[in-house]
């Protein structure tokens, strides 16, 4: 009986291994995260600023558009025009899933906000992926 079980045991986990190592997320592993560069503009604004809410609109519409674009690269334009916001992210590491692309995305923000807090306009580049706003209309 003992060995039946074992036996029952070693099938189960041979199919759990090979269900892993099928899985696209295995293949692809975590992103890279390790920041190549992370650059700010020196013009910052303040509290109660209107270019507050359009950054926000931005980041929040290219960390939900760029995982899932086919390209993983996607631009976003604020619509509030009191204070227009400009950006672009993409993912570029070889098999990176929409899960990886995300993650990689908001750790690029992270960064950003991190070493620029309150910039009109910044810049991380990461492994696997960028993230990139202005006050300005620009393309990557």
């Amino acid at each position: 009986m003992a060995s039946s079980r074992s036996r029952a045991d070693q099938v189960l986990i041979a199919v759990a291994l090979l269900l892993l190592l099928s899985s696209p997320r295995a293949a692809s592993g975590a992103p890279n995260t390790t920041p190549l560069s992370v650059r700010c503009n020196g013009a910052v604004y303040g509290a109660g600023d209107p270019f507050a809410e359009s950054l926000a609109y931005v980041l929040a519409d290219l960390l939900a558009a760029t995982p899932s674009s086919r390209a993983r690269d996607a631009y976003s334009i604020s619509p509030y025009p009191n204070a227009f916001a400009y950006g672009h992210a993409a993912c570029g590491g070889a098999g990176l899933t929409a899960a990886d692309c995300a993650s990689c995305l908001g750790s690029a923000v992270g960064q950003m906000n991190t070493t620029c807090h309150r910039a009109v306009g910044a810049r991380a580049v990461l492994v696997d992926c960028r993230v990139r706003y202005e006050q300005y209309a620009f393309v990557d």
